[in-house]
């Protein structure tokens, strides 16, 4: 009977084992350096609101393109420029598995074997927007800052997903910072409209400037936004990530709803 007793209770902490390693393990998890980035990118990644954020975005840029080539003499003289990664493209698989392994995915040390060999998905209605523009015979140029020594795999990518006018010269890559590509763009055509989810995909006053610049900029050029420039959103990673929260200075009281 003492020996039952005995296997009785190492059974029963055997069982319980794991709930006790469970609970110290979640302090790892809990206090990973990149676990504040997990709200951002779960609204990213997973939300309707984001979808429905983007496709509204889209719907913008095709009537504002509509009316555009409505008013061109030739609409083969009119171009679009549009950034990749998360306005056309979504990476969010890549930053999910980084955060899960507590890894700094905005330090872009794992983006090299992303491009390579990662499977990103199409942003919600932009195929769709680019199939357009393509039909109403406008240019089309993908200006992203993926590495050029990488470039085959991204023309890949955009070739598997089906996107039009992919081709090494309609794909400008990281070398010459973004306005010297667009100034490429605009040598021969009228670009009609700019579409990004990070502000120096617009102007190159947003490049490497305090946020307080920034934002004094994006007032400053109000009458663009949704006319000439469109804005995708990104909760995943950009320059305001480490910014500080300013919270209301009073002390909390806590009523029940």
């Amino acid at each position: 009977m003492t020996d039952k007793r005995i296997w009785l209770g190492l059974a029963a902490s055997l069982l319980a084992a794991p709930l006790a390693f469970a609970d110290s393990a979640a302090p790892s998890k809990t206090d990973c350096s990149v676990a504040e980035f997990r709200m951002g990118l779960r609204f990213q990644q997973q939300s309707a609101e984001i979808q429905a954020l983007q496709l509204q975005a889209y719907n913008i840029a095709t009537e504002k393109l509509d009316k555009a080539v409505a008013a061109a003499k030739d609409p083969a003289k009119l171009a679009i420029v549009t950034d990749l990664d998360e306005t056309v493209i979504d990476n969010s698989a890549l930053l999910a598995r980084d955060l899960a392994n507590c890894h700094q995915y905005d330090a872009w040390d794992t983006w090299l074997p992303w491009e390579r060999d990662g499977t990103p998905a199409l942003i919600p209605g932009a195929k769709k927007f680019l199939e357009h523009a393509d039909k109403l015979g406008v240019t089309i140029r993908y200006v992203s800052d993926r590495s050029d020594e990488q470039k085959k795999y991204t023309l890949a990518t955009l070739s598997k997903l089906g996107l039009p006018q992919v081709s090494a010269d309609s794909v400008l890559l990281l070398g010459p910072p973004k306005v010297e590509r667009r100034a490429i763009v605009s040598a021969d055509h009228q670009i009609v409209l700019l579409l990004g989810d990070t502000l120096h995909d617009f102007d190159a006053r947003f490049r490497k400037t305090p946020l307080d610049a920034q934002r004094k900029t994006v007032a400053e050029e109000a009458g663009k936004w949704g006319t000439e420039w469109i804005v995708f959103p990104n909760a995943g990673y950009g320059t305001w990530s480490k910014a500080p929260l300013q919270g209301w200075d009073a002390e909390t009281v806590i009523e029940p709803w």
